[in-house]
């Protein structure tokens, strides 16, 4: 009953003490194999972003209507409507960052694709880490034409731009390496949730076959640093499942 308790304090405590002004980046996936479209939406929400998912080009179409999705991830092959027919009605209506998904690889494909409006191509089968950089740079290159507002995260302790790749603590900069600062990233986008291993692994490297004691090594690093500022630990272990992130407390030590 005791644990009970805490956890419902920690939930208390997360939810009505703290603001989370980062916004997660809506991917719409229009894919009508089920086993690509759900493999696409795990990868996508280990990774931070929102997925949202169309069986079809017109359930597609209707999508970019009803959520407007920061990018598209459009398969060619489809019933119904395909994905020329979705990219050209998209084109109507939005400017919105495509990425072609297609099993054909010809270089006439891709350049029909980017004639008509595609931002971007990858043939399948695809790498998950060039997928997710592909659409990273999509989003980026969006953000600077001014489409979007760049990630940001703010609990009033920690700030971390998510784009500029800079942590601060109370405004003085925290030095961290780019591994120290993909694992902060990944931390401030899910607040108070539990990630795996699998799921640090996934969003940290670029390689599946990371060992656990690695994890362990750079969660440990990062934990250093923030101790250094912040007075507490806001990374927690959570035996047999990973660590969660927990806004640090108002109160810092000095530097």
């Amino acid at each position: 009953m005791r644990q009970i308790g805490v956890g419902r304090r920690l939930a208390a405590r997360v939810s009505a003490k703290y603001v989370y002004p980062v916004r997660r980046p809506t991917v719409l996936i229009v894919e009508d194999e089920p086993d690509v479209r759900r493999l696409l939406v795990r990868l996508l929400e280990r990774n931070g972003y929102e997925a949202v998912e169309a069986r079809d080009g017109i359930e597609g179409v209707r999508a970019v209507f009803d959520r407007r999705p920061d990018a598209v991830v459009l398969d060619v092959n489809m019933p119904r409507l395909d994905g020329w027919q979705t990219l050209d009605r998209v084109r109507e209506v939005s400017d919105v960052p495509v990425l072609m998904l297609t099993a054909q690889g010809d270089e006439l494909n891709k350049v029909r694709g980017l004639r008509r409006g595609a931002d971007d191509y990858v043939t399948k089968p695809f790498g998950r880490q060039e997928l997710l950089a592909r659409i990273e740079a999509l989003l980026r290159r969006a953000g600077a034409g001014g489409g979007h507002a760049a990630e940001q995260y703010e609990d009033g302790v920690l700030s971390v731009d998510l784009q500029q790749r800079v942590a601060r603590v109370r405004g003085a900069h925290l030095r961290l390496t780019p591994l120290e600062f993909k694992l902060l990233a990944a931390f401030v986008r899910h607040p108070g949730q539990v990630l795996s291993r699998e799921q640090i692994i996934e969003q940290v490297w670029s390689e599946p076959y990371i060992a656990a004691d690695q994890v362990k090594l750079l969660v440990g690093r990062l934990r250093r640093k923030l101790a250094d500022h912040v007075a507490g630990d806001p990374i927690e272990t959570v035996r047999g499942f990973g660590y969660r992130f927990t806004p640090p407390a108002e109160g810092t030590r000095s530097a």
